[in-house]
């Protein structure tokens, strides 16, 4: 499954995680009382697609490798972008799989405890031995889930393949119960958490008084820091600075989040954040730095 790197740190172990939410299971008739499923209308165009593929595994952390080890899951999605995170269940053992396809689609929370939303599924296709739920967003499907039964090493109903979108594209009360920062360029869209976006420190490490900022993910991401209180001492690459000066050079990437601008450099040593009150430089974190 694929996670999300800036500059070679694991991002994610700085975002904080929501707690896992009791979901609600389909009953043997095919109803809800509400919670994991939402029982709302199929799309327009429902995916028409096989529920199966070949599946392919990739050595590498990259799009191309999230879309192939995600199947059929991730050709059901509606993304603005690309595939954010998926691939293919593991196994488990008798007694965790379920005894409905909504049980199956339980058991993916409960083994995989992904990053998506916890209600709000509809089945979007059916046959024999899988289903596929969806979660849409505006009618478009941003999470998919293909439950299979009683596969090799998964008795019962389980994940078989799943995917889902950019964060950002999900409903912001999703984003911001995750810890998700997700800026907007300057006509307020959303931008992918890929091209940036901001997360507060852990508490479990006592870095709640920092705030970090991760622009693009890779060898060619980097991660930033504020750090009013100098609880990174030794993580960074230089010393934040309250009250900056933009330097020659500097210009506008036109990245917002409420009244913060995003300024950078062309060495992209620093990121500066404008607000009304000055500017602040925000120095880069030194690579493999991090939260255990």
């Amino acid at each position: 499954m694929r996670g999300f790197k800036a500059g070679g740190l694991a991002v994610a172990g700085i975002v904080t995680v929501a707690t896992l939410v009791t979901v609600l299971v389909e009953s043997e008739q095919g109803h809800t009382d509400g919670g994991l499923l939402a029982g709302g209308p199929a799309p327009a165009t429902p995916y028409s697609g096989p529920l199966r593929v070949p599946h392919k595994e990739y050595d590498e952390d990259s799009p191309r490798a999230t879309r192939a080890e995600s199947g059929a899951a991730g050709l059901a999605l509606e993304c603005d972008g690309d595939v954010f995170a998926g691939g293919f269940g593991g196994n488990w053992s008798a007694g965790d799989g379920g005894s409905t396809p909504a049980e199956g689609l339980e058991a993916y929370f409960e083994i995989e405890q992904p990053d998506v939303p916890r209600s709000g599924y509809r089945v979007e296709r059916e046959e024999k031995g899988r289903v596929l739920f969806s979660y849409d967003v505006d009618g478009r499907t941003k999470a998919a889930v293909v439950v299979a039964k009683d596969q090799p090493d998964r008795p019962g109903w389980g994940p078989e393949t799943t995917a889902s979108c950019d964060p950002a594209e999900f409903p912001a009360s999703f984003t911001d119960d995750l810890g998700w920062e997700i800026w907007t360029d300057g006509h307020g869209r959303r931008l992918p958490v890929t091209t940036v976006h901001g997360s507060e420190g852990s508490e479990h490490c006592g870095w709640q008084s920092a705030r970090f900022l991760a622009l693009g993910e890779g060898k060619k991401g980097a991660l930033y820091a504020r750090d009013p209180q100098g609880v990174l001492s030794g993580l960074l690459t230089a010393p934040y600075d309250g009250d900056a000066t933009l330097p020659e050079g500097a210009r506008d990437t036109g990245y917002r989040h409420g009244e913060r601008q995003l300024w950078l450099t062309a060495d992209r040593k620093k990121a500066y954040v404008r607000t009304p009150d000055g500017v602040e430089a925000w120095p880069a974190v030194k690579e493999g730095a991090g939260c255990e």
